[in-house]
């Protein structure tokens, strides 16, 4: 009898978490159909009062993967979090990782702490008192939000999508860039109009709005998804590698360890059979050590993405052009890129398929340096697609070499 009670109990909470799942998907499609947030906010109250954040993200795989496209989630995410913010309950880990020194959690949060004094005091502040350099100043450190996303969609994204959430990275990331572009045209505008008007008024408040947005689906809707799922080692390899971005806003905290005992989830591929300590290749062999070296030293950054579309390998040279850490191994290539350059991702890999071509070049201004990023289609003895190979390098310095030079240099580094 108990058993039978369990199974009406059970099938009684799928059939409501099902209808609220299909209410969610209503109200998005709703928002994007143009009714107001008024509207939708009341059927939303009346129908339940608390949403997890997980059924947020499952309603809006679901919208993608019926069709949905995520640039029209993307054009909704700041409307529907208004919607459900106040709504949402609050899912931590036991262990309240927001509360440890040095653990991720804590460290993004306290940046965004961070963000909201440095909008409240040096961007709001000065545009209330007309104070021109101090709100340019203000937007200047803006700027440095960059840091923030850029560890957000290389160190978290990749652990939601192995989770299964697919669909909240790719609306977070178009979010964000939108962001980035949003706080250099306020700038710009500042700076061209020499003063503070209606017009710089309201683009700063716009995009100072959509950063507070943005905190509030970073801490209500992400980060309870991966304190949820994350294990220890997995939060291990995240905090290790965040150095490599730096921090905004804050001091570098103290190092994270684990009280559970460490085992990196991504040594699984370092740990192969080699045999006598050799990694046997047709012209030669290295030590691990060796070829590890040998690769890192090349004047240029590597990325090998396999014939299943999935990361498999980058080189860690000393002056790395683009950000790469240890939790993009196996992750999906597409997802690894902004929404905006995704189908240009895809195509030059289909093309690479089929054989249609055999490498893809491009070539950019960035941050000073003249970047050269090539691609090249890797096939095996019979022709087979392999998989894609990323160099990227600054070729600015070899464009400047000029006449000869026969002599071997005297100064040394």
């Amino acid at each position: 009898m108990s058993a039978e009670i369990n199974n009406r109990e059970q099938k009684a909470d799928s059939a409501e978490k099902e209808k609220r799942k299909q209410v969610l998907k209503e109200i998005i499609k709703e928002l994007h159909q143009g009714k107001t947030v008024d509207e939708v906010k009341a059927k939303f109250e009346e129908t339940f009062g608390e949403v997890s954040a997980r059924e947020i993200a499952e309603a809006e795989q679901e919208l993608i993967l019926s069709g949905t496209t995520v640039d029209e989630i993307q054009s909704l995410c700041d409307v529907h979090a208004e919607v459900f913010k106040g709504s949402i309950e609050e899912i931590h880990n036991p262990k309240d990782p927001d509360k440890i020194t040095g653990h991720p959690v804590r460290s993004l949060m306290l940046e965004n702490r961070a963000l909201e004094t440095l909008i409240e005091q040096k961007i709001e502040a000065n545009l209330s008192s007309n104070n021109y350099q101090g709100l340019v100043a203000g937007l200047e450190k803006l700027q440095g939000i960059d840091i923030h996303y850029k560890k957000k969609e290389n160190l978290l994204f990749p652990y939601m999508e192995k989770y299964g959430f697919t669909a909240p990275p790719q609306v977070m990331w178009g979010v964000d860039d939108e962001i980035r572009a949003e706080i250099k045209s306020a700038l710009e505008l500042v700076k061209s109009d020499k003063g503070i008007s209606t017009e710089v008024k309201d683009a700063v408040l716009q995009v100072t709005n959509r950063v507070k947005e943005m905190i509030f689906k970073e801490e209500n809707i992400m980060m309870p998804m991966l304190t949820d799922n994350l294990t220890q080692d997995e939060w291990k390899t995240i905090a290790d590698e965040t150095g490599d971005f730096g921090y905004l806003l804050i001091k570098t905290p103290s190092k994270w360890e684990p009280q559970a005992e460490y085992s990196d989830a991504f040594k699984e591929e370092e740990t192969s059979a080699i045999n006598d300590g050799f990694v046997s290749l047709p012209t030669g062999k290295f030590t691990v050590e060796e070829l590890t070296t040998v690769l890192n030293t090349l004047p240029i950054d590597i990325t090998f993405v396999d014939k299943n579309d999935r990361v498999k390998y980058f080189s860690e040279a000393k002056e790395r052009i683009f950000p790469r850490t240890k939790t993009i191994i196996g992750r999906e290539v597409v997802n690894c890129h902004p929404p905006a350059s995704v189908h240009i991702v895809e195509g030059i890999v289909n093309d690479f398929k089929a054989g249609k071509k055999e490498s893809e070049d491009f070539w950019i201004n960035m941050g000073g340096k003249f970047i050269l990023i090539r691609y090249f289609a890797l096939k095996d003895s019979k022709g087979e697609y392999m998989g894609t190979l990323e160099v990227t390098q600054n070729i600015g310095p070899i464009q400047e070499i000029t006449g000869e030079k026969r002599l071997v240099s005297l100064e040394t580094k």
